[in-house]
């Protein structure tokens, strides 16, 4: 079957490239910290990433949606190179920017549920809802591991996420169920 929605087909190809560069990174992330928890934690945040891309990779194949080679190559790179300099640019700064990738990763899973649901599909409305909720969870872990240190105002000033400002609109502790979570990362 084939789905003609050209920003929804964009949206599932650059979702699929961009879990393995954040697995990538996780990978990296996990070796630069010393504390056992934290690697813990961060490893099992890159295991969800690659569940993701399995899922996605799911959903692409079932509407025929081929894999982008060019993403594919372009979020290996990134993926790697974030990776490595985990080990140089010292503790907060890989936590602080992994938190503002998940916060906007949020809601590319409920954009692509609300895509499917202007086309009259909903099949994967738990799947992908559950996605988004994941990666609420992921942005949530990160500032909570950053939430005190002196350089978060400073850093939430210059790249708008923080414990003030986020790029979703969900709130784990009031979420709403996949039935009413249509308001959720409209623009």
């Amino acid at each position: 079957m084939h789905i003609n929605h050209p920003e929804l087909i964009d949206l599932l190809k650059q979702a699929y490239s961009a879990e393995k560069a954040a697995a990538f990174a996780y990978q990296g992330h996990a070796a630069s910290v010393k504390d056992p928890e934290e690697k813990k934690a961060i490893r099992q945040i890159e295991i969800d990433e690659w569940g993701h891309r399995a899922e996605v990779l799911k959903i692409m194949q079932q509407y025929d949606i081929p894999i982008s080679k060019y993403y594919e190559f372009r979020f290996h790179i990134i993926g790697k190179m974030i990776s490595g300099s985990c080990f140089v640019i010292g503790w907060f700064m890989p936590f602080y920017f992994a938190g503002r990738l998940e916060s906007g990763n949020v809601c590319e899973y409920f954009r692509m549920k609300q895509f499917f649901n202007t086309m009259g599909i909903k099949e994967h409305d738990h799947i992908l809802y559950e996605m988004g909720i994941k990666e609420k969870e992921h942005e949530v872990y990160f500032l909570q591991q950053i939430k005190h240190n002196k350089l978060l105002p400073y850093f939430e000033k210059i790249f708008k996420w923080g414990i003030v400002e986020s790029m979703n609109n969900i709130d784990l502790d009031k979420k709403y169920p996949v039935e009413e979570s249509d308001h959720y990362c409209k623009k």
